[in-house]
């Protein structure tokens, strides 16, 4: 680092600051480099690509969904890249919101973690796993006794420390990782005639139906209406990218953060390539967006496009197996999204932002009392009991989604913020733990694009105008702003300028956070070092 001396918050600016207030709070850091590794690499692994896929096809067809997620592929990784690079520098409690109110304005950050507490999220797919559980049973009386016994297991994980939480994302990732592997290899045997029917499909439902899909908005405009096609697929395909920042939020738990951050984010360009790209690619040489037991709504591993692919071919077991790994991913994904709303919620209290009593951690660093108010949110599950109360249930699922690009959208701003003021004071970026010499360019593709996503992800309400869609779709504009007005004027906060930006304050040094990298001797620790 260069010898330039940057300066720091003028104290009696803004009491509102991040730092004042001890808003580099530290936990213990009890994860693994191989928790964090796994969780990078198959965090995001869940129902939105196992399940989501196949809407993903029936709205776009085999290259309108390629496109998408390739597409929103290159964003996700750019915004990783941002949130990588900032938190390897800063490896602090309170994770992006922090980084946003500290390089861009408080009100910034306050808006961002309200918005993304989480508190929803968590719910949602506690929901998706009960409904998965009716693949094999489909009493719908035995619902309430499955989302309990699904929200108590989540609570209990959490509530026992980030030790279970991180064994259990450890295990839940490998089961991930397998399930992908093993649809993406059975679904080019299938494709390839290797199945029971032995009837080789090729690219067969790229030429019939037809590779992309039409909307059916603009039916006597068949290139705009496949062109909207295409559009109303990116929403679905954001959606099962997100969560990639939970590697981020979970920094400040995490033994020689530096370093195994920096290796989680070198390795995701090759996961989404592998994962999403490539399973995208097979999903779409399986099934014709056409299908009729595509355009099915169970939410049950029925619907997947590997399933119906495996049903006619005639393979039998597999179909349980694959509900079996996608109720994990589901159960995996409902525990993440309550370990980052906790995290969330206890970076709002240290910066007075949220009630002091949420600071409150155990002897060994868990932030219960966040916890514990986090976890009671995950109840809201058993809304989907009362039909009255699913449709709401529904609509805050919709403005959660919507939430997320928000996320992305604040994590590249706060990014080009960091950039600015980081090399503005006269630091060497070159010098950091991980840097990519791409940015900012890519922070500033992540910028446009997820623009666009917010402004495109309701566009089909405007066909069939109805105001609950429309208000699911856009009501996130609002309220960020909103939130953003309401605190920027209570606590009088201002925009900081590249030269009062803190680079120095509560920030700990490599001697504190790393601990000397043990070479590999034997085969399988080398194997284990290549994979984690």
């Amino acid at each position: 680092m260069s010898e330039a001396q940057p300066t720091t918050y003028d104290e009696k600016v803004d009491n509102s600051s991040s730092v004042e207030k001890g808003g580099v709070h530290d936990y213990a850091r009890r994860l693994k480099q191989r928790h964090v590794q796994m969780i990078a690499i198959a965090g995001t692994l869940g129902t939105g690509l196992f399940l989501g896929s196949g809407n993903a096809l029936r709205e776009g067809g085999p290259l309108g969904a390629l496109i998408a997620y390739a597409l929103v592929g290159t964003t996700g990784y750019a915004t990783l890249c941002s949130v990588g690079e900032m938190t390897s520098f800063a490896p602090i409690s309170g994770s992006f919101p922090h980084f946003a109110a500290r390089w861009v304005d408080p009100a910034f950050g306050f808006a961002l973690e309200l918005l993304l507490s989480g508190a929803i999220s968590t719910p949602v797919e506690i929901t998706a796993a009960g409904i998965l559980i009716t693949f094999w049973d489909q009493n719908i009386k035995h619902q309430p006794a499955y989302l309990a016994a699904i929200t108590v297991c989540v609570c209990a994980i959490n509530i026992f420390g980030v030790r279970w939480f991180g064994e259990s994302e450890f295990v839940f990732s490998i089961i991930k990782i397998m399930l992908i592997v093993g649809l993406i290899l059975a679904g080019l045997i299938i494709d390839l005639g290797g199945g029971p029917d032995h009837d080789r499909i090729g690219f067969r439902y790229w030429k019939n139906p037809g590779a992309v899909a039409p909307a059916g908005l603009v039916p006597n405009h068949i290139g705009v209406d496949r062109f909207i096609g295409i559009l109303t697929v990116i929403v679905q395909a954001a959606f099962s990218f997100q969560g990639m920042e939970l590697v981020a939020i979970a920094a400040s738990e995490t033994e020689s953060p530096r370093r195994n951050i920096a290796k989680a984010v070198r390795r995701v360009f090759w996961r989404i390539v592998i994962f999403y790209i490539l399973g995208i690619l097979i999903t779409g040489m399986l099934v014709p967006y056409n299908d009729d037991d595509l355009l099915s709504t169970s939410g049950t591993a029925a619907e997947s496009p590997y399933v119906i692919a495996m049903t006619r071919s005639g393979v039998k077991v597999l179909p349980h197996i694959i509900n079996a790994a996608i109720f994990t991913s589901a159960f995996s994904a409902g525990n993440s999204f309550l370990f980052s709303s906790s995290r969330i919620l206890y970076g709002l209290a240290v910066r007075g932002q949220a009630p002091k009593f949420l600071t409150y951690c155990t002897k060994s660093g868990l932030p219960l009392a966040a916890v514990l108010t986090s976890s009671a949110f995950t109840w809201l599950s058993f809304m989907t009991v009362s039909s009255g109360a699913e449709t709401v249930f529904t609509w805050l699922q919709n403005i959660v989604t919507v939430g997320g690009f928000f996320g992305w959208l604040a994590i590249d701003i706060t990014y080009l913020r960091f950039y600015k003021g980081y090399t503005s004071q006269g630091f060497d970026r070159s010098k950091l733990t991980y840097s990519n010499r791409l940015q900012p360019w890519l922070a500033w593709w992540g910028v446009f694009w997820i623009t666009i996503f917010i402004l495109i992800n309701g566009l089909t309400v405007f066909w069939n105008f109805n105001a609950s869609g429309f208000l699911t779709a856009y009501i996130n504009i609002p309220i960020f702003f909103g939130l953003f007005g309401f605190w920027k004027v209570f606590k009088r906060t201002h925009f900081w300028t590249a030269r009062q930006m803190d680079f120095v304050t509560g920030i700990p040094t490599m001697e504190e956070t790393e601990v000397p990298e043990v070479p590999p001797v034997t085969i399988a620790q080398k194997i284990a070092a290549i994979l984690f």
